[in-house]
């Protein structure tokens, strides 16, 4: 019985390259919460142990106030979270304290950067997500969810992906010089597609881990794909698994 299929948002950017983004899961974003909801708890604390120097009765005080000064001390505790949530997802593309330290972002569905409209309605649904308590209905609402969004995320169009870090040296690492001037140049060859790129790329990225057979195998198999027609060339690409690499390193970086 095969796996079920790890959420994904799947992104075509305006160079018509397809990115696949990992959905953030549950448990993510409930240790995100609760980083976050850490440092607000440290900042009423610090804020109620100030008030305390100024009054000496604070219950005293709250209670005097009138049903109306209440409810809009209430209102405003909960719109300095909201504010806290929605400007720094804007300010930080997409990422709180929390979020940050868990690597997850909050993006669009089409894998666009949230604004502030988005995160404003998104974070407004918190107080509705917290019912009956403890983020209940939030986490029904992602447990329900294919891509796991919580009815903030639904109504605001919204959801949380995962950060991947990509190793980009083998798109732009050049090979040394030496067995660049060594191996023989691919005059005559033809254009090398975007398929051809990639595949050299991946080949190149995985061949220091692979055995020397394996390696050498499989850049001879390269080699007479996007290598140069003529026999004799071709022998001394394949004279080692050097000059193999680092002739098809030198073919990808001419295409670019």
């Amino acid at each position: 019985m095969s796996p079920a299929p790890t959420p994904h948002l799947d992104v075509a950017t305006p160079e018509r390259v397809a990115l696949t983004l990992p959905v953030a899961g549950i448990g993510y974003r409930c240790l995100a919460w609760l980083v976050d909801a850490s440092l607000l708890f440290f900042f009423w604390l610090v804020a109620y142990f100030v008030f305390t120097l100024l009054v000496s009765d604070v219950l005293g005080v709250f209670q005097g106030l009138s049903g109306v000064a209440q409810t809009l001390l209430v209102v405003g505790i909960f719109a300095t979270q909201w504010l806290y949530w929605t400007v720094s997802e804007v300010l930080f593309h997409g990422q709180t304290v929390g979020k940050r330290a868990l690597g997850i972002r909050v993006v669009r569905v089409d894998g666009s950067p949230v604004g502030v409209y988005e995160s404003a309605v998104r974070n407004l649904c918190r107080a509705v997500d917290f019912l009956p308590m403890l983020y209940a209905a939030a986490c029904i609402s992602m447990l329900l969810s294919r891509q796991h969004r919580r009815l903030g995320d639904l109504l605001a169009g919204t959801l949380l992906v995962r950060e991947e870090r990509i190793d980009l040296d083998k798109y732009t690492a050049a090979p040394p010089a030496s067995l660049t001037e060594a191996a023989p140049q691919s005059a005559g060859a033809r254009p090398l597609s975007p398929e051809d790129v990639e595949l050299v790329l991946s080949f190149l990225s995985r061949a220091p881990g692979l055995s020397p057979e394996v390696r050498q195998r499989l850049g001879a198999r390269l080699v007479e794909r996007v290598g140069p027609p003529d026999a004799e060339a071709r022998a001394a690409v394949l004279a080692s698994s050097e000059s193999t690499e680092a002739f098809l390193r030198a073919r990808v970086q001419g295409e670019r």
